[in-house]
C-alpha cells in the first residue's frame, strides 16, 4: 500500500482568534493511501497544544510500515493527529473497496443532518456583538473566551442574538474561582454548555464543585484511556478525530462513554471538509455538534460538506466514504 502526504493551506475567510493566539489560514495534511486499484484519503490538523507540528505528524505517518490494517495502526501509533489522517484513509478506502460507505461498514444507521455550532471569533465585545447580531439565523454559536474580560463579550453576544443557543468554550483559561463565579451569569444568559473552563492538569478542582451549566471535558479527553480521570468532574465529553487518533477510537469512545452516563459533543479543530466528514459519523444524535470549520475557511475541497438550515449534512461519497 503506498502512503502519500501533502501538505495544505485553507485561507480563512476572516482572522480567526481564541485566547492563545489568531490565524488567517488553516494548515493540514492530507493523507492518501493507494492500493493499485483504489485509493482513499482523509486530513488530519497537528495542534501546537498537544507538541504536534506539520513536520513531526508527517514524519510519523511517513514511518509507517508498507502494510497495516485499521487493527494494527492502533498499536503503530499514537491517539493523535498522524494516526487520524491514515485511520480516516483507510476507513474511506475500505468503503470504496467495498463499494459501500462508510456508515455500512461500521455498521451504523444512515447519518442524518445534525445542527452545528457556529464560532464567533473572539474580539471586543462591540465587534462580538456585531458578529452575534450577523449569526443571530443560526441556533447555536459557540464563544471563545479565557479572557478577563469575558462577562462584556458574553454580554454582547447575548445582545446581538437573543434568541440563540449559547455554549461557550474557555480553552483551559479559568480557575476553579472564576467558574463558581460566573456560572450564575452563565444561567441568567442561558449558556448551555461550558467547554474546559480549567487547565487540563488542574481540573481535579472540580470535584464536587457544583455545576449548575454543564462542563465539557476538551482538552482532558483524548480517548478510552481519559475517561477514568474524568469522573466526578465533566458532565459531557467533546469527541474530536485530531484528537482520538481516528474515526476507529473516536466510535468506541463514544460507545464507552455513554455507557459512563456522559452527554457527548463531537468538535473539531479549523480544517476542510475532509476533516470533518468522519466526524459526522460520531456527530449522530450528539448533545452538541461543533463542525464548524469549513463554514469558517475562504475555500475548501472539491464536494465540500453541505450546511444548511438543517445543520451539516453527512458526505457524499465523492468527498468521503
Amino acid at each position: 500500500m503506498q502512503i502519500d502526504v501533502s501538505r495544505d493551506v485553507f485561507r480563512l475567510a476572516q482572522v480567526f482568534t481564541i485566547s492563545r493566539g489568531s490565524r488567517t489560514e488553516a494548515k493540514v495534511l492530507t493523507v492518501r493511501l493507494t492500493d493499485g486499484a483504489h485509493q482513499g484519503w482523509g486530513e488530519c490538523v497537528p495542534y501546537a497544544r498537544y507538541d504536534e507540528t506539520l513536520e513531526s505528524v508527517e514524519a510519523e505517518i511517513r514511518g509507517l510500515p508498507d502494510t497495516f490494517s485499521r487493527q494494527s495502526l492502533m498499536d503503530l501509533l499514537p491517539a493523535g493527529a498522524a494516526r487520524n489522517a491514515v485511520d480516516c484513509a483507510l476507513w474511506d478506502l475500505e468503503a470504496k473497496r467495498a463499494g459501500k460507505r462508510a456508515w455500512e461498514l461500521a455498521g451504523l444507521p444512515a447519518p442524518k443532518p445534525e445542527i452545528t455550532a457556529y464560532t464567533l471569533s473572539l474580539d471586543t465585545p462591540d465587534a462580538m456583538r456585531a458578529q452575534a447580531a450577523k449569526n443571530a439565523h443560526r441556533p447555536l454559536l459557540k464563544i471563545k473566551l479565557g479572557t478577563p474580560d469575558d462577562m462584556p463579550r458574553l454580554e454582547a453576544v447575548r445582545a446581538g442574538a437573543p434568541d440563540a443557543r449559547i455554549i461557550v468554550d474557555a480553552n483551559e483559561g479559568w480557575s476553579a474561582e472564576v467558574y463558581a463565579d460566573l456560572a450564575p451569569h452563565l444561567v441568567r444568559l442561558g449558556v448551555a454548555l461550558v467547554e474546559q473552563p480549567l487547565p487540563a492538569g488542574d481540573d481535579e478542582a472540580l470535584i464536587g464543585l457544583e455545576r449548575p451549566v454543564p462542563v465539557c471535558a476538551d482538552e482532558s479527553c483524548h480517548d478510552r484511556a481519559s475517561l477514568p480521570g474524568l469522573k466526578g468532574k465533566y458532565d459531557v465529553i467533546n469527541i474530536k478525530l485530531d484528537k482520538t487518533g481516528g474515526l476507529t477510537e473516536a466510535l468506541e469512545l463514544r460507545r464507552a462513554a455513554r455507557a459512563q452516563g456522559y452527554g457527548i459533543m463531537v468538535g473539531c479543530m479549523v480544517g476542510s471538509s475532509l476533516a470533518m466528514a468522519p466526524a459526522t459519523l460520531v456527530a449522530q444524535g450528539a448533545l452538541v455538534t461543533d463542525l464548524d470549520g469549513p463554514l469558517l475557511l475562504a475555500e475548501d475541497r472539491d464536494t465540500p460538506l453541505v450546511f444548511d438550515e438543517a445543520g451539516v449534512h453527512p458526505p457524499q461519497a465523492a468527498l468521503w466514504g
